[in-house]
């Protein structure tokens, strides 16, 4: 692990399109299945123009190999109105269902999705650190959990994404991980594992990350963005806080590039990330 700074990191986006699929993941998930190609295609250009992203997911332990599988699709909506919906497929021609679940607003009152990263084509690491993480919070919430494919950021492995919340962790074990997802399902969202929130831009997830340190933890949408500016690698982001939060903050952060280092337990190549510091929190 490269011991990069978390905040900041979470992949942008607020549609997820699930597809159970049991067999082996090919390295580019979804893409590189073998299915009917009629088929892929309408889901892909769906998926695109939604700007959704499409993961694998499977059942931590051992594989079912009977009974339908799974497909479901998650938008996350403003102020938690987060809507879902959800079918069955055995054929391939069955998974073009997700084209009209993508233009169709979904259901309310589904629980969230526990996604654990273990994508081990993609990097070895998100097996070793993931796979015991959903072990862990499967046998906790077994109807919750599914294990998924890449969702970015494997140097933080063991990752998890709780959708369609939207809300990234990482550099978490088996133990850390029940206590950070029973505290997010409790409405308290702390600092120490969160790498952000999809529907912001790196610095905001960083701010918001810096005054959930400060100030101690939070729900959701407790803290709101509400105005961002930019000078070169300097940020100021405003932060709208609901009772018994601080009501206004200004945060500056401030973007720098680490030193080049091996991005993954896989990656050859030597990469430098954008990490954003804390300059100051203040209240206005």
């Amino acid at each position: 692990m490269r011991g990069d700074p978390l905040a900041g990191t979470a992949s942008h986006g607020v549609v997820w399109v699930l597809i159970e699929y049991r067999g082996g993941w090919p390295l580019n998930g979804f893409d590189g299945l073998d299915l009917e190609p009629g088929t892929k295609a309408i889901v892909l250009s769906a998926a695109k123009a939604a700007r959704a992203r499409v993961l694998l997911v499977r059942r931590p332990g051992p594989r079912r190999r009977e009974g339908e599988n799974h497909w479901g699709v998650l938008h996350h909506g403003n102020s938690g109105a987060y809507r879902q919906q959800w079918g069955t497929w055995s054929r391939d021609e069955d998974l073009a269902e997700i084209a009209t679940a993508l233009g169709t607003a979904g259901e309310l009152g589904h629980p969230p999705v526990i996604l654990v990263c273990t994508h081990s084509q993609r990097d070895q690491c998100c097996a070793v650190w993931g796979r015991p993480v959903g072990r862990a919070l499967s046998e906790r919430w077994p109807e919750l959990v599914w294990e998924c494919s890449h969702v970015g950021g494997d140097r933080f492995a063991g990752n998890v994404v709780v959708a369609p919340d939207g809300v990234y962790y990482g550099n978490l074990s088996a133990e850390a991980s029940v206590a950070t997802i029973e505290e997010h399902l409790a409405g308290r969202i702390r600092a120490e594992y969160l790498r952000g929130y999809t529907d912001l831009f790196p610095a905001q997830q960083a701010a918001v990350a810096a005054t959930l340190a400060r100030f101690g933890p939070a729900g959701r949408h407790d803290y709101v963005v509400a105005a961002t500016s930019r000078d070169g690698d300097y940020w100021r982001i405003r932060i709208a806080g609901s009772p018994p939060h601080p009501a206004r903050l200004d945060v500056e952060m401030q973007a720098r590039h680490a030193p080049p280092r091996q991005l993954t337990c896989r990656g050859p190549a030597m990469s430098s990330a954008v990490v954003y510091e804390l300059i100051s929190i203040r209240a206005v």
